[in-house]
């Protein structure tokens, strides 16, 4: 109890009285996790649709892909990247590596299966109530995407805000791509991390966990 208490007053004072450490370090999470949702949002929902309303060859094994990759885990990505953006990877040249560019990639690339899953549930269920209706009015299903967009804002906005809450909680792999480098890649979960990394275990176990 008497360390929570110690560690609850810096943490308060903090909240109270943010130093210019403490904004850039928030300021820079929000700004990666917007931009990686955004991204998420822009090629995700309208990627859901074309799954949902187009008959392609395949559309069934790429909606199981974008359901099997809500879990993607972030150690998948993070190496993956990280070997993309590598000085001797082919997309070393960019100079990407260990910049924000990269951790929105990062951010990105795990909210897309989730807002794209998410956005083809919700398309296709309307498609089956609508999609009839659509057709009869003369509209093509490329015509008719916007209206049902627009028709899914909630559902839609749920999805975005699953892909947003996936994002700014990420760590791994923006640490792997970001380098958690101080005053310019360093966001509050990486943050949170390396103050923890800090804690000096106690060398005795209290005896119930014996």
């Amino acid at each position: 109890m008497a360390e929570i208490n110690e560690a609850a007053g810096p943490a308060i004072g903090l909240l109270l009285r943010p130093d210019v450490g403490l904004l850039l370090i928030t300021g820079l999470s929000l700004g990666v996790s917007f931009a990686a949702t955004a991204i998420a949002g822009l090629v995700g929902l309208p990627l859901g649709a074309m799954l949902a309303l187009y008959p392609v060859p395949g559309r069934r094994a790429l909606v199981l892909l974008a359901n099997a990759l809500l879990g993607l885990p972030p150690v998948v990505v993070g190496p993956a990247l990280y070997l993309l953006l590598s000085r001797s990877g082919p997309l070393g040249g960019l100079g990407l590596l260990f910049t924000p560019a990269a951790m929105i990639a990062a951010q990105a690339l795990l909210a897309l299966p989730i807002v794209t899953a998410l956005g083809h549930c919700t398309y296709a269920a309307l498609w089956r109530r609508y999609g009839d209706d659509f057709l009869a009015l003369g509209l093509t299903r490329l015509q008719a995407m916007p209206h049902l967009l627009r028709i899914s804002r909630d559902e839609s906005l749920t999805a975005i805000l699953a892909g947003f809450g996936r994002s700014i909680s990420e760590v791994g792999a923006i640490l792997m791509v970001g380098g958690n480098v101080a005053g310019y890649t360093r966001t509050m979960m990486t943050a949170i991390t390396l103050e923890t990394s800090r804690v000096t275990w106690p060398t005795r176990w209290p005896s119930v966990l014996c």
